[in-house]
């Protein structure tokens, strides 16, 4: 799937910053195969080499080429579905459990990268959830009291204090300092080549597996040129594609849309250089990238293959997006740069799918869907870590594929 038309800001600003052969040999012993040299699998290699697990993983591009190029880095407790709607759904304790864990996780992604003695460019930031209408401040007020009663860190912005320290024009919004933003594609590469250094991880790129044979004490995975892969365990993580490793669908498929503007006055920028989103759906995101550039995305739609239109469609996106920016910020001139648009899998509730699906055992699946994926991910590494190594783990039963 073709995902990258356009200029992802990270490859330009990187380059190419590690690569692999493909596989050329049947491999008859492996412990842990992993589908996915993206986010999702580099996180789970971490983990399940950090156990005593030896690792290899599988990718059909270049190493870490897929939607992970495409992610715009933001992390926050805060996601897609919230607090209110995953209660209402749900209950109040699902929802409570599902927040806990993004939480968390944004403490552990910091942890892996200090284990692995990587440094993304993470950054602390804190965020503000702005409400976009009428609707989305009834949305704010219902769920500011909802995370204040679960203990959450959360606070409450009126119009006049998001005008007078933000210069916001906007009825209200949710303020927290738990979020951060980073190199998404540094930070898999860089957990990649930690583990390749020391020996417990291989990488083949380049080599699509097209088949799974699933027994019960085997995994054997078939490639695109017909070599045999026996494994142990599978960890699939390959992203939107998934679906081919799944009897039944799970997820839909959206396009989303990001753009790099050229570098903006600093004393322009607004206070504390927050994560900004919005309740409307969808929604508008931005935050500042280096160099004092503003990146900034939105405009998701139903996925579509069609031929020769993707430049014109990334384009017209871009148009909007920035718009959207303008009427936000009008002091600051903003001038787009690179521009690109990135495929993500929705569930219908916004919540990944983690674990192994009913019926196929040893396989796992870490599909962190949505527009939380690093978050998801991280979840995801520790959840798969300790489902293979037998240990309970609470999240269990909220990522689940039967939940």
């Amino acid at each position: 799937m073709d995902i990258k038309p356009g200029f992802p800001f990270w490859l330009v600003k990187n380059g190419i910053l590690a690569d692999f052969p493909k596989l050329t040999r049947n491999l008859e012993q492996e412990e842990v195969v992993i589908i996915g040299s993206g986010i999702s699998g580099a996180l789970a290699a971490h983990e399940l080499c950090s156990a005593g697990f030896k690792c290899t993983i599988l990718d059909k591009r270049m190493l870490t080429s897929g939607t992970t190029w495409a992610s715009t880095g933001q992390m926050s407790y805060e996601i897609d579905p919230t607090m209110l709607q995953l209660s209402q759904q749900y209950n109040e304790a699902f929802a409570v459990g599902v927040y806990d864990a993004s939480l968390q996780a944004l403490y552990d992604l910091k942890r892996a990268f200090q284990q692995a003695a990587i440094n993304p460019g993470v950054e602390s930031k804190s965020s503000l959830y702005l409400a976009s209408d009428k609707k989305g401040l009834k949305e704010i007020d219902a769920e500011y009291k909802l995370r204040t009663k679960h203990g959450f860190p959360v606070s409450y912005l009126d119009g006049r204090k998001l005008e007078s320290e933000y210069g916001l024009q906007r009825r209200a919004a949710l303020h927290h300092g738990h979020a951060a933003q980073m190199d998404t594609y540094r930070a898999a590469v860089g957990l990649i080549l930690h583990h390749v250094i020391r020996q417990n991880l291989t990488v083949y790129t380049r080599t699509a597996v097209t088949s799974m044979e699933v027994s019960a004490n085997k995994v054997v995975l078939v490639t695109e040129e017909g070599f045999r892969i026996k494994a142990r365990y599978v960890v699939c993580a390959p992203g939107n594609e998934a679906g081919m490793f799944l009897p039944k669908k799970v997820m839909s498929l959206y396009s989303t849309f990001a753009l790099v503007t050229q570098p903006v006055p600093a004393d322009l920028l607004w206070k504390d250089q927050c994560l900004i989103w919005e309740t409307c759906r969808p929604y508008f995101y931005i935050r500042v990238a280096q160099d004092n550039r503003l990146m900034m995305g939105g405009e998701d739609m139903k996925f579509r293959k069609s031929k020769g239109m993707k430049d014109t469609l990334v384009a017209r996106k871009a148009k909007s997006i920035l718009s959207q920016c303008r009427k936000l910020f009008p002091r600051i001139p903003v001038k787009p740069e690179f521009s690109w648009f990135g495929v993500i899998g929705e569930t219908k509730d916004g919540l990944p799918y983690i674990g192994q699906f009913p019926g196929m055992k040893n396989v796992y699946f870490a599909l962190g869907h949505g527009g939380n994926g690093t978050t998801f991910s991280m979840i995801a590494a520790q959840l798969i870590r300790n489902q293979i190594c037998g240990k309970m783990d609470y999240r269990k039963k909220l990522f689940a594929f039967n939940r």
